[in-house]
């Protein structure tokens, strides 16, 4: 289940993937953007990634993007390697606590972060969430 959280912003909330290129919250102005918090170690975060793999290849070309953010992690090719194996889609980076401050607290593993079209944080989840939830979170928001 998605929880409602303050409708803040974060738009200079940016990144480098494990690929080496740089994201900026403000490039996906006019999509829903889903940013997950999840460790390789994580049983829930490893439950939820085929449903995230699954919302970003059916909504990537229209309405919703998401990001991952590796946490927690020992070696940052242990994160390469995992995401490569998984065959995870779409973008990954290596977290810290830097990173997770430019959205919000970080509280458990996993965290998730929805932010709406125009850019603000509209829910937020601690534990796994579903592709299902997702859409329809997504549906009765429009």
């Amino acid at each position: 289940m998605i929880l409602f959280a303050s409708a803040a912003m974060a738009e200079n909330f940016s990144f480098k993937d494990i690929a080496g290129k740089q994201h900026n919250l403000g490039d996906y102005r006019g999509k829903w953007v889903l940013v997950n918090f999840w460790a390789t170690w994580c049983p829930p975060c490893l439950a939820e990634i085929p449903d995230l793999i699954a919302l970003h290849d059916q909504h990537k070309s229209k309405d919703l993007a998401v990001i991952g953010i590796a946490m927690e992690y020992s070696n940052p090719g242990l994160v390469t390697d995992f995401a490569r194996s998984r065959r995870i889609t779409y973008p990954v980076a290596l977290g810290n606590d830097e990173i997770a401050a430019q959205i919000g607290p970080v509280k458990g593993l996993p965290t998730t972060y929805l932010f709406n079209p125009q850019g603000k944080i509209v829910a937020h989840n601690v534990g796994s969430v579903t592709k299902e939830a997702v859409e329809n979170f997504m549906a009765r928001n429009k």
